[in-house]
């Protein structure tokens, strides 16, 4: 599921025509890069590939002043069906992506087990100060928000503040990880001898 694909098809069907500038605007205005997967930069690049896919269509072609000519964009019947199948996609499909972390859990340095407590802790402190920062985010911008709009950035808090819990529960583990990781190590080097 493509979520920049989604934003766009799903925008010009709501508010109608628009250039790419109008498009990264709107997903400046709206956050998008802060509770989505694509930073409000790659619109114009998105926008061509689904004009050249025939999902959008150009509905005219505007010149003001001394700006260069800018091609107003319109969703397709093509786009329409894609956009459909998008949102049906974007609601049934879950997206929980493996975390770099849990490999380098599972392949500790044993020499470096002295410092793992102060990194998990300082992940644990990000987690918690980026918690309080969608938080404080989420309480100024509420009254702009629609309500599904709410509960898109509502899920993000809540994924952060899991992700703290599970580091939480991580840091009263490590000394079980610890003994474990030094017994094996101590066994390696016996049976190496």
């Amino acid at each position: 599921m493509s979520s920049i694909r989604l934003f766009i098809l799903g925008s010009l069907a709501e508010r109608g025509p628009m250039h790419g500038h109008g498009l990264l605007l709107l997903a400046e205005e709206e956050h998008i890069d802060e509770w989505t997967d694509f930073a409000p930069s790659a619109v114009y690049g998105a926008m061509k590939r689904l004009a050249a896919e025939g999902l959008l269509v150009t509905d005219r072609v505007e010149k003001h002043g001394n700006y260069p000519k800018r091609h107003l964009y319109r969703i397709s019947e093509s786009g329409e069906l894609a956009l459909s199948l998008l949102r049906t996609q974007g609601l049934t499909e879950l997206a929980i992506k493996p975390d770099p972390l849990d490999l380098a859990l599972a392949r500790l340095d044993p020499g470096a087990l002295d410092n793992l407590s102060m990194i998990i802790e300082e992940r644990l402190a990000q987690l918690r100060d980026g918690a309080a920062s969608k938080q404080a985010h989420l309480e100024e911008i509420t009254r702009y928000l629609t309500v599904a709009e709410t509960w898109a950035m509502r899920h993000q808090l809540s994924r952060w503040r899991s992700e703290a819990d599970w580091h939480e529960e991580l840091l009263a583990a490590l000394p079980e990880i610890i003994a474990d990781e030094k017994s094996r190590a101590e066994k390696s080097r016996r049976e190496n001898r």
